[in-house]
């Protein structure tokens, strides 16, 4: 495992959103790796104490602006761990030239990805997209080994992947068109396309699960094309015996 690099000059993080991704994702690693997190906010204030309390976060901001004011005054990096649908009205309401993470997807459909980019342009944002998978330690040394020519050039790639997932943990994606795709698969998708590149194009099926049919998809099955002499697919299911 590559040793990890701090930068120069730390800044501190501001959290928008205190939902299952930042408890049990975000803020166990910014505590590994001592990243110093300054205030964080929620609609939800009661959720946002909560986490404030767990990870020993500060302040919990009462308002955006609020939140805002503190990152301004302490010059700190944003972390935006909210719904697609939300990204665009939020960013709309920060400062311009910060420093953000924006949680995946990008925008619901291809609009909303494209209006996002112009609003990260048009503020001068250094923005990203979360999408880490292709920076896991292990896929980061598999591309080394590649690239030394240690196991000669690639022509086949699959993803397959099977996990239970608490679906209510996030409400919201019982009321979207698409589920499993963009909100769990764009994840292999990059991946494949970190060793292979840009497919041609991509084919897909998206289904329901019979124990969670209120939700758009919960598995899939895809084909990324890289023409004749190269595969890759996708085939994730995402099970839970939840219901809503």
């Amino acid at each position: 495992m590559e040793q990890l690099i701090h930068p120069e000059a730390k800044k501190p993080i501001v959290i928008i959103g205190a939902g299952s991704i930042v408890n049990d994702a975000h803020l166990p690693a910014y505590k590994l790796a001592g990243f110093e997190v300054a205030g964080i906010f929620d609609l939800d204030k009661e959720k946002a104490e909560l986490t404030s309390k767990k990870f020993g976060i500060p302040r919990v901001c009462d308002s955006l602006a609020d939140l805002v004011n503190l990152a301004n005054e302490k010059n700190c990096v944003y972390d935006m761990a909210l719904p697609a649908s939300a990204i665009i009205s939020t960013l709309e309401q920060l400062p311009n030239d910060i420093g953000i993470l924006i949680q995946k997807p990008m925008g619901e459909n291809l609009k909303e990805a494209r209006q996002i980019l112009h609003i990260c342009r048009e503020k001068q944002l250094t923005a990203g997209i979360n999408f880490q998978l292709r920076h896991a330690p292990n896929v980061v040394q598999a591309r080394k080994m590649i690239a030394a020519g240690h196991i000669g050039e690639v022509y086949d790639i699959a993803v397959r992947v099977t996990v239970f997932t608490p679906w209510n943990n996030w409400k919201f994606l019982f009321d979207i068109p698409r589920v499993e795709i963009v909100y769990h698969s764009i994840h292999y998708i990059d991946l494949i396309r970190s060793f292979m590149g840009e497919p041609d194009s991509v084919y897909a099926k998206t289904i329901k699960h019979p124990k969670m049919p209120e939700l758009a998809s919960t598995k899939s099955s895809i084909i990324l094309d890289y023409g004749d002499m190269k595969r890759a697919t996708i085939s994730p299911s995402r099970a839970s015996a939840q219901t809503k």
